[in-house]
C-alpha cells in the first residue's frame, strides 16, 4: 500500500465508526485502479459534524466524504449540490468536491441493496415489501425498492415521527403504494432490516423469524457480524437472503465510480 505526501484522502464519518468496512475495501479499490488514495475513518459526534466538515474542507488533499450512521440526513444539508435521488430522500452517503471546493452529494444505499438482493433471488418487482428502519439507509432502500417495482411498501420504525415522515416523502412519488407497518412479516415477499438491530448479540430481532415464510426474501444492512442472527434465523427457515456485506460490495462500486467521476 502506498502512503506518502501525495496521497489523496477520503474520510468516512460516523458515530460509532469501529464497525465500518469502508476504509480497507475502498483503499484497496483505489489502489487497484492506480490511484494513490486512502480512506480514513473519523469518529464524529452529531453535535460536532458541521464544524468538523467545515474544518476538514480546508484540507486541499481531501477529495471525498463517505457518510454512515447517523449523519446521512445532516450531511445533505452540508452539500452545495446533490443528485435528484438525494434530493428526493433528503439524505446522502457520499460527497465529492465541486470545482469551487464545495460538496456534491449522492445516495447509493438503495441501489446497492437492490443489486445485491436481485443477484440472490430478491427482485422487488411484483412483491409486497416490509421495511424495518426509516433512517438514512432505510429511506434509500425504500425508494429503490419502489422504483424497482414493489407493489407496496410498509415501513416500521419505533420512531413514529421518522416513520411517518418517510411514508409521506415516498408516497409523493408513489401514491397509494406506501403505508406505516408493524413488525409482522406475514403477507410480505420481501422483509428488509435497515435498522441497527443485529449489531449487538443481545439485540432483539427486527421481526419474529418464526413468522417468516420460506418463500420470503430477507435482507439486512448489518455488516458486523458478517451473518447477523436475523439472517441466520431466516436461513434456518429456508428463506433466501442478502447480507449487509453483500450490499456493501455493490455500494462500494457505486461510490468508487462517483468519487472518481467515472
Amino acid at each position: 500500500m502506498r502512503l506518502d505526501g501525495a496521497t489523496r484522502l477520503t474520510l468516512i464519518l460516523g458515530d460509532p465508526i469501529a464497525q465500518v468496512k469502508s476504509p480497507a475495501g475502498m483503499t484497496e479499490a483505489f489502489h487497484a485502479l492506480g490511484n494513490n488514495a486512502m480512506v480514513v475513518p473519523a469518529h464524529v459526534a452529531p453535535a460536532d459534524l458541521a464544524g468538523f466538515v467545515a474544518a476538514a474542507s480546508l484540507m486541499q488533499n481531501l477529495d471525498g466524504l463517505i457518510v454512515t450512521i447517523p449523519h446521512k440526513f445532516a450531511c445533505f444539508g452540508l452539500c452545495a449540490s446533490t443528485s435528484a435521488r438525494a434530493r428526493a430522500l433528503g439524505a446522502v452517503n457520499t460527497l465529492r468536491r465541486n470545482a469551487d471546493g464545495s460538496w456534491h452529494g449522492d445516495m447509493f444505499d438503495g441501489e446497492g441493496f437492490v443489486s445485491a438482493a436481485r443477484a440472490r433471488g430478491g427482485n422487488p418487482a411484483g412483491r409486497r415489501a416490509l421495511l424495518v428502519g426509516a433512517g438514512g439507509a432505510g429511506s434509500a432502500i425504500g425508494l429503490a425498492v419502489l422504483e424497482a417495482g414493489a407493489t407496496h411498501l410498509a415501513i416500521h420504525d419505533p420512531d413514529t415521527a421518522r416513520r411517518d415522515a418517510l411514508v409521506a416523502r415516498l408516497a409523493m412519488a408513489h401514491p397509494g403504494c406506501v403505508s406505516p407497518g408493524a413488525p409482522d412479516p406475514a403477507g410480505f415477499g420481501l422483509v428488509l432490516n435497515a435498522s441497527p438491530l443485529g449489531m449487538r448479540q443481545a439485540d432483539p430481532f427486527p421481526v419474529p423469524p418464526d413468522a417468516l415464510s420460506s418463500e420470503t426474501f430477507v435482507g439486512c444492512v448489518i455488516t458486523a457480524p458478517a451473518v447477523p442472527r436475523f439472517i441466520a434465523a431466516a436461513r434456518a427457515r429456508g428463506c433466501p437472503t442478502s447480507t449487509g456485506i453483500e450490499m456493501y460490495a455493490e455500494v462500494q462500486q457505486l461510490m468508487l465510480g462517483f468519487l472518481l467521476h467515472a
